[in-house]
């Protein structure tokens, strides 16, 4: 396959189709960046050669004009000494010359167009290497964070995790039972000596809070000198 015709499949074809279609997308994008690499090395010697090739064109033909100008020079003198036989010789030689002209001035057009060409398709795949690089960049984070939560489901649901689970909440049920059999001895005990100055002091609080109430309202004192509980 020649270098024009690879870069063009290169350069046309449609990077996501190739991805979609593959098996191993990380493993596809890696064979594709290697041929695009491949191919731009191939790129560059080409272009050497074609380069080298233009300004080897170039010289021939300022060579190849400068002796038809001299071709020419010489006819005028032969004409100029009534010798015609040798201004038709001379004619002749820089017709030749000038047609030697045409044909390197046809080859360098078509290097210049190669030139052009190479230039073109170099900055096509160029920016194709680099889409390729980035959606490189892009598959590896993918593939790497479902392996990631491919791991944490295996561990959800592996039954040791399952297991490890049930044991804790047997674990938790057993201090619960302790916690209740502690709250049991608490049951029908007779209230400590604090607890019950605690509530005296309550009640204090809340008589000395509904006298001043009452004051406010306008309101006597209920008969016998206490409040129902």
């Amino acid at each position: 396959m020649g270098i024009f015709s690879r870069m063009t499949d290169i350069v046309n074809a449609n990077l996501n189709a190739m991805l979609d279609k593959a098996e191993d997308p990380e493993k596809m994008v890696r064979l594709i960046i290697q041929e695009m690499e491949d191919t731009l090395v191939e790129v560059r010697s080409t272009s050497v050669r074609t380069l080298a090739r233009k300004k080897e064109l170039q010289r021939h033909i300022a060579h190849l004009q400068a002796e038809a100008a001299e071709w020419q020079r010489k006819a005028e003198l032969a004409v100029s000494k009534d010798r015609e036989d040798l201004a038709r010789a001379a004619l002749a030689a820089r017709q030749r010359t000038a047609d030697g002209i045409a044909d390197h001035e046809k080859e360098l057009k078509h290097v210049e167009g190669e030139i052009v060409k190479l230039d073109e398709d170099t900055g096509k795949l160029r920016a194709k290497l680099a889409d390729a690089k980035q959606r490189q960049k892009a598959i590896i984070l993918r593939a790497q964070t479902a392996d990631s939560r491919l791991k944490v489901k295996r561990q959800i649901h592996d039954e040791r995790m399952e297991n490890a689970m049930v044991k804790f909440e047997k674990y938790e049920a057993k201090i619960d039972g302790l916690e209740a059999q502690l709250d049991s001895y608490d049951l029908g005990q007779v209230r400590s000596l604090k607890d019950q100055f605690a509530e005296l002091e309550q009640g204090e609080k809340l008589d000395a809070e509904l006298d001043a109430l009452r004051a406010k309202l306008g309101k006597a004192k209920p008969a016998g000198g206490a409040d129902k509980k």
